[in-house]
Formats: C-alpha cells, sequence, structure tokens
C-alpha cells in the first residue's frame, strides 16, 4: 500500500507512477503488458484491449487530475477494411480503439476524474476495484469477434464514442470472416440510416439556440453557399445544414470492399 500522508507530495509524474505500479501488479497477472502509460493485452489473436491514464491535458492547460481511458481494437473495425495491416503493432493505443470510453463516466454516468493532489495509493486502490467491477467483466465478454458481434449492444455504456458505427463494423467483421452477405447487408443498413438522417436534416434542418445579437456562419447544404444568421432576439433558429461528405465517404468505403449499396432512387 502507497501512501503519501506522511511525506512530501509527490509531483503529478510519480503520484501517477504509484498508481498505475498498484494496478499492473494485479493486471499482469491477467495478461497485460504496459507500455509508458498504457496497459494492453491481445485477445482471439489481434483484438486489443487498453487501459490508459491519461495525466491531464498540457495543451490546454488541463493539470493534476488524471482520467483513466478504456479502449478495445478490432483491427478492421479500426482500419475500415477485410484484410488487415500486417504485421501488427506491438500494443496500440486508447484513441486507435473504436470501442472507447472512460472510467467515470462508466461508473458515475459523467465525465469524473482523479485528483493527483490527493492520495495517489487509495487513488491507485480505487482505480483497480473499480477496474475489476466495471470493466475487466466487460472484457471477458467482449473478447473475441463472436461474442462482439453477439453482446456489443449489451454494453453501450462501454461503447459511448463509436455505438452509432455498430453496424458499420459489424459489416467489418463479417467480411473479414469472410461472410460477404452479412457484410453486405450490415453495409447497406448502415448506410441507409445515414442516408435518411441526412435528407432528414436536409428538410428540415436543425435547431440551434443564439441569444440577441449573437450570429453563425454555416454552409446551408440546400443552397451549398456560406450563409450568416444573426440572431434579432433570444431563441432557436433553424440551420440548414446537412452534410453530404460522411455518405460520399461510405459509397467510396463500399466501392473500395466491392459491396453493391442498394440506393435505388435515394440517393442524395
Amino acid at each position: 500500500m502507497f501512501s503519501s500522508s506522511n511525506a512530501s507530495k509527490p509531483d503529478t509524474k510519480t503520484s501517477v507512477d504509484i498508481m498505475e505500479t498498484i494496478v499492473y501488479k494485479y493486471l499482469k497477472t491477467l495478461g497485460f503488458r504496459k507500455y509508458g502509460r498504457t496497459l494492453h493485452r491481445f485477445v482471439d489473436g489481434d483484438i486489443s484491449q487498453v487501459i490508459h491514464f491519461q495525466n491531464g491535458c498540457p495543451p490546454k492547460g488541463i493539470l493534476d487530475i488524471l482520467w483513466i481511458n478504456l479502449g478495445i481494437r478490432v483491427p478492421e473495425c479500426a482500419e475500415k477494411c477485410f484484410v488487415v495491416s500486417q504485421p501488427q503493432k506491438k500494443y496500440y493505443h486508447e484513441y486507435e480503439c473504436n470501442i472507447r470510453t472512460r472510467l467515470g463516466p462508466l461508473v458515475d454516468k459523467r465525465d469524473t476524474w482523479y485528483d493527483l493532489n490527493e492520495d495517489p495509493g487509495k487513488i491507485g486502490e480505487d482505480i483497480l476495484e473499480k477496474l475489476k467491477e466495471y470493466v475487466l467483466p466487460v472484457f471477458e465478454v467482449l473478447n473475441s469477434r463472436e461474442s462482439i458481434l453477439r453482446y456489443r449492444n449489451d454494453y453501450a455504456s462501454f461503447d459511448q464514442m463509436n455505438h452509432h458505427l455498430l453496424f458499420l463494423e459489424e459489416a467489418m467483421i463479417y467480411g473479414r470472416n469472410g461472410n460477404t452477405e452479412k457484410a453486405s447487408e450490415r453495409f447497406n443498413r448502415y448506410y441507409f440510416e445515414a442516408l435518411n438522417k441526412y435528407q432528414h436534416d436536409l428538410k428540415n434542418g436543425s435547431q440551434i439556440y443564439l441569444r440577441k445579437g449573437e450570429y453563425v456562419t454555416y454552409l446551408n447544404g440546400r443552397t451549398n453557399q456560406s450563409e450568416t444568421i444573426l440572431a434579432e432576439k433570444s431563441g432557436y433558429v433553424t440551420l440548414y445544414n446537412a452534410n453530404s461528405a460522411h455518405l460520399k465517404y461510405l459509397e467510396e468505403l463500399a466501392d473500395k470492399l466491392g459491396i453493391s449499396l442498394h440506393t435505388g432512387s435515394n440517393s442524395p
């Protein structure tokens, strides 16, 4: 057990070292390996499971706080291809994962963090207990392509950043496994969700709140012209800012993957 109560307060780097040491001592027995602030293990051959200690955000002037970032990386989902890069790297960062969250939102339903001015030993023990309760059980379920296809939707709170890509990433897994029919079905399902959203936004626009005197400049999707709206009074204004760039990306990706899009007359 580490404690700083009877000694001078360690700097933030030393504090995080203490916390990471506590966590890694346990996770090493489960197959994780340490690379700087990243704890990583492979499951099912090449699927990454990642725990990352983020010590503040110095470029934004955010210091003395710690986030625990969590991720699972399925190579074909991250790379959007059926044939993935070889050879694989020794480890992958959390930001390279396609299933991502933080410990704070997972546990507290909001982006909480740890204060690095507090006892690093107690924080390390708390992180470990929360990982045991909230994270490792998920890692044990989502530990293969088959399990991810079957159970990923049951863990939406662990998939907060990319859950909307569910059907697209299922297409990648099916394609990697050689099931082109399922890959095409999932890809088309995702494409038409994106298409329907684009068409809805193009027709109805989206609303934002502006205070009197505030203004917004955006690209009008109907006219393809830049437009500025100045609020003469406080209230909601409608922006017709539907963007077809994502649809064009999906069409190019489908072509690269050899998937036919059943667009009919709905293509934008």
